[in-house]
């Protein structure tokens, strides 16, 4: 905790005290939201949207129309990814530059940042490494929005589309050196965090189309190892202690009345579905009967491509939407009189990017559209714009992707068909994406947009997410 507050001391030297006392004198006048909601698109750019607007036959997205609309980079503190028993380089990233971004395809393709280091700079107020998980530069541990949510007996949860230890959910959570140590985010995620709402893929006892697997089952790394699974299944509701590599482990006390807090599992459709009304558990561990992703990993039909149409291959019908998810979470979460964090992700969009899947891509953006349609309805029927700050944006973007050519716009088609668009890559790139946000203190982002685009105006940087509610949380 030393060495963060010396790394937070330092940033705000950096950036120009000045500034930063003036952000916080204004954030003092400001609605100190009770409840926060950050929803991202993975590897959404400005033109994945603009790809599902035009399919929806939709002439803006709803949170396209929230007050604060500004632009966002991403780029790393360092380029290069994390090596064990490789000392740190001096290699630190230059940061975006608009003149080269508009201009030199091949600038947006060099040294850009990945899931991991763009979460944890959302999540923490710090940009790091790339692969890092909620650690500084230097391997130190940085406190993350859940921890801060807890310290102020507020609910917390993540919820994705795909794996629950994946990059993006995880440096919200916990810490780790690098993103691929799946088993141990997973053991730290459900033993010794203490989130109220975990909800994700992984489930070893399913493949990519939602097919029971006979056990032993081949990957279970996802949900720390396959024993470990079992014992958390079998425990659901009352199992507090269990054996983990030889050791016995204590899951955390998630509401500080001294006692270690049980995981209530879900894994079926109709457990989902049941969330969304009554009174729910107090904590749970929501993992769909599905292996990777909820629908973009499944099977492809025979004659489906990279261009073909959305839903070319019917859906999985056995697991829920991240409407779903979303909506059964905020009803767990929203139980708690002091308020809540929660990050929502439509994480799948970003692996479509990856594979130049352009009618997958579609469909994980309309499902996360959906989502956002059903926070925003959970918001005015259970809490108002006032008490709930909700950021809508992505991490980063995935796929370059334009229209005929780089930088070209893409073309609409009509309603309920691809757009005219091209990927010009298959990894995210250093071009900005849009950040939406409405509701209590959603105007103090503006004044972090101190730097501007020549196409896309004013922009933050991620670490601005985390370091505008921190000033609102510290009383």
């Amino acid at each position: 905790m030393v060495q963060v507050t010396r790394i937070f001391i330092l940033a705000l030297v950096v950036t120009g005290i000045s500034v930063l006392n003036l952000f916080a004198q204004q954030a003092n006048s400001l609605p100190r939201p009770k409840n926060i909601i950050i929803m991202i698109a993975g590897g959404a750019g400005y033109n994945h949207i603009k790809a599902v607007e035009y399919y929806m036959g939709m002439k803006a997205q709803v949170y396209q129309q929230f007050p604060v609309h500004l632009a966002m980079a991403h780029c790393p503190a360092k380029a290069g990814d994390y090596e064990p028993n490789k000392p740190e380089s001096n290699n630190y990233a230059t940061g975006y530059n608009t003149v080269l971004a508009w201009k030199d395809t091949s600038y947006l393709k060099r040294d850009y940042t990945e899931s991991a280091a763009a979460a944890t700079a959302m999540a923490t107020g710090f940009k790091t490494y790339n692969n890092a998980v909620g650690m500084s530069v230097d391997h130190d541990t940085l406190v993350n929005l859940v921890e801060w949510a807890k310290t102020l007996g507020k609910s917390a949860g993540v919820v994705t589309t795909v794996g629950f230890s994946n990059a993006t959910p995880a440096a919200f959570v916990v810490h780790n050196v690098t993103r691929s140590h799946y088993a141990q985010i997973a053991y730290e995620m459900l033993l010794d965090s203490r989130c109220d709402v975990i909800m994700g893929c992984g489930n070893p006892a399913y493949d990519d189309d939602g097919h029971q697997l006979m056990s032993p089952w081949k990957d279970a790394r996802y949900v720390g190892d396959s024993s470990f699974w079992q014992q958390i299944v079998r425990g659901s509701g009352k199992q507090t202690r269990f054996r983990v590599n030889g050791a016995t482990r204590t899951v955390a006390d998630m509401d500080g009345d001294g006692k270690p807090d049980a995981w209530t599992v879900v894994r079926s459709l109709g457990e989902f579905r049941a969330l969304l009304a009554g009174k729910p558990p107090r904590r749970v561990l929501g993992c769909p009967e599905v292996y990777s992703t909820l629908q973009q990993a499944r099977t492809r039909k025979e004659g489906e491509s990279g261009d073909s149409q959305p839903f070319f291959t019917p859906v999985n019908k056995t697991v829920p939407s991240l409407s779903e998810m979303a909506g059964g979470a905020l009803n767990v979460l929203g139980a708690n009189p002091n308020g809540f964090f929660v990050m929502l992700e439509g994480g799948a969009a970003d692996w479509a990017s990856h594979a130049n899947q352009k009618g997958r891509l579609i469909e994980e953006m309309k499902d996360f559209t959906d989502a956002v349609t059903t926070v925003i309805a959970w918001v005015e029927q259970h809490s108002n714009w006032n008490e709930t700050l909700m950021i809508v944006t992505g991490n980063h973007e995935t796929g370059l992707l334009w229209g005929d050519a780089p930088l070209s716009p893409l073309m609409d088609m009509g309603k309920g068909k691809l757009p005219f668009m091209s990927f010009y890559s298959k990894e995210p790139t250093n071009s900005l994406v849009p950040f939406y946000a409405r509701g209590g203190g959603s105007e103090l982002f503006r004044n972090f947009a101190d730097e501007r685009d020549s196409i896309r105006g004013p922009y933050i940087q991620n670490s601005e997410i985390g370091q505008g509610i921190h000033m609102m949380w510290v009383k």
